[in-house]
């Protein structure tokens, strides 16, 4: 039994391998506050919720688009969910029980026993998920839980459910082992066998006073441990093979509900983020992808939900109209929103190329094949460069792993020299990049990088400042302008300190 939650044809590998910038794009985007957002505490839920945000930009436009359903689903329907999510932990957490206390025999009594035990255990579990399909199936509309409840539907019908506890209750062997066995070497006991005893349907009158066949007997003497061990080792050559197998069949059924519970899990996430979002009044909306090839960044009110998730306060949103970019360059004022804006693209293009909702009143991009971060970091004492040639190593790096129609997001970058080397440095690097077909989205406070692209009145190209009233007042919006020469140093100094004006005429 397949879930087929997050794949229309194959399972979510929870230990697949993490886009090699991973820790890069955790630090950069500070996404381990979307995480710990999604999971609430539960390790589990932080596990699922990173391999499946963080690998998005691996998965392909019918994914996103298939997930999406399946999440529409779980918010129409969050309680359904939710149950569907504790069954499948329950049933993990039981077989964790019995396990525990057979661990320590390895005979195929105890085995057999167990196995039995976890299987009754999994047939009640199995029974509930199929009475929770038979009430709800027809209220989901996506292809995703269609797809498991057609699957539960077929796969536990009453017919099974009746097969399976008639086998586990003739395993109990309430009458005794029927075993067969020949003579090997040395005549010595092979080929054991377990036999199934002929059943006899008859009224129990009747079958008390039926003649029976001549049997062969032997009785043990309550002292003969010899006789006991040998008699035990009899009936546990019988039953190994049948032990096996039951055991085999309990894991078969465990592993259903590990990747029931893991698939889930990621939609669990989802629910409880958009539980906080929503309980502020802030946007959500499901984003409308595009094919990679398609250049498109066209969005309203999108807003940092790492930002509003730290402050827990609404958060300024921003627009943007963008149907054919390549290359986007933010300038403006310091602490205006520039590198909250950056991150909040970031994010969005995460979550929607992980299937999830987006914040923002609207939101279309186009789905990127690969997304990287290069971010100014702080001094290094251990660097046994300066910060430009760090700076460049990480750009190399990046350009080895780069793929056709990828995201870059760049902030600040190459500031660590002047003004002259580190535009030229920056222009190159981006001429070839967009060239090259790679989206990109610059913030940066080279005013001679940002005016020689704006003066090429490139079309595939956008240009946008971080808003600053004439008094000085920051309004945090991002919007479209010729790029800024100044980003107002003196605005954060005459709020710290006082006039900076005047400090500079001051004898």
């Amino acid at each position: 039994m397949k879930a087929f939650l997050m794949y229309r044809e194959r399972d979510f590998d929870l230990k697949r391998t993490l886009p090699w910038n991973a820790q890069a794009l955790t630090q950069d985007l500070e996404l381990d506050t979307l995480l710990n957002a999604m999971a609430l505490g539960d390790q589990f839920l932080l596990e699922v919720a990173r391999a499946a945000v963080l690998s998005g930009v691996n998965e392909e436009l019918g994914t996103v688009l298939y997930r999406q359903g399946v999440l529409r689903d779980c918010l129409d329907h969050a309680s359904v969910v939710r149950d569907i999510y504790a069954l499948a932990v329950g049933a993990i957490e039981g077989e964790k029980k019995a396990y525990f206390y057979s661990y320590f025999s390895k005979h195929p009594d105890a085995i057999l026993d167990r196995a039995i035990e976890v299987l009754e255990m999994f047939v009640g579990m199995l029974k509930r998920l199929r009475t929770i399909a038979d009430q709800h199936a027809s209220a989901f509309a996506s292809e995703g839980f269609k797809t498991f409840f057609a699957m539960l539907d077929h796969e536990l019908s009453d017919e099974y459910f009746a097969v399976v506890q008639d086998h586990l209750k003739g395993l109990k062997f309430r009458g005794g082992v029927l075993i067969s066995a020949g003579l090997g070497q040395g005549l010595k006991g092979a080929d054991y066998a377990l036999r199934k005893p002929e059943g006899r349907k008859q009224h129990w009158l009747r079958q008390a006073f039926a003649a029976r066949p001549p049997v062969y007997a032997f009785t043990i003497a309550d002292r003969d441990e010899n006789g006991a061990r040998a008699l035990s080792d009899l009936r546990d050559r019988g039953i190994n093979v049948v032990a096996n197998a039951l055991a085999q069949s309990a894991d078969h059924i465990l592993s259903f509900f590990t990747l029931l519970r893991t698939e889930l899990a990621f939609y669990i996430g989802c629910l409880n983020l958009h539980g906080q979002l929503v309980a502020k009044g802030e946007p959500v909306c499901f984003p409308l992808p595009a094919a990679p090839a398609e250049r498109r960044h066209v969005f309203a009110g999108l807003y940092d939900v790492c930002l509003f998730l730290t402050l827990g306060q609404k958060v300024v949103g921003s627009a943007l109209a963008a149907g054919n970019m390549d290359l986007a360059i933010i300038t403006g004022a310091n602490q205006g929103g520039k590198s909250t804006f950056l991150r909040s693209i970031g994010l969005a293009q995460l979550m929607m190329q992980s299937g999830m909702f987006v914040p923002a009143e609207s939101f279309c991009a186009n789905v990127c094949d690969a997304l990287f971060t290069h971010y100014r970091r702080e001094e290094d004492t251990t660097m046994t460069s300066g910060k430009l040639d760090e700076e460049l190593g990480r750009m190399s790096a990046i350009v080895d792993h780069m793929k056709p129609n990828a995201l870059l997001l760049f902030n600040e970058s190459f500031t660590a020299t002047n003004e002259r080397e580190g535009s030229e440095i920056a222009r190159q690097i981006v001429s070839a990049l967009v060239a090259k077909r790679i989206k990109v989205f610059f913030v940066t406070h080279l005013y001679t990088l940002a005016r020689g692209f704006y003066d090429k009145g490139m079309t595939n190209a956008v240009f946008l400042v971080a808003e600053r009233r004439a008094d000085g007042e920051r309004t945090f919006r991002i919007i479209e302008g010729e790029p800024s020469q100044t980003s107002y140093g003196d605005d954060v100094y005459d709020r710290i300190f006082g006039n900076a004006e005047q400090d500079r005429n001051r004898p």
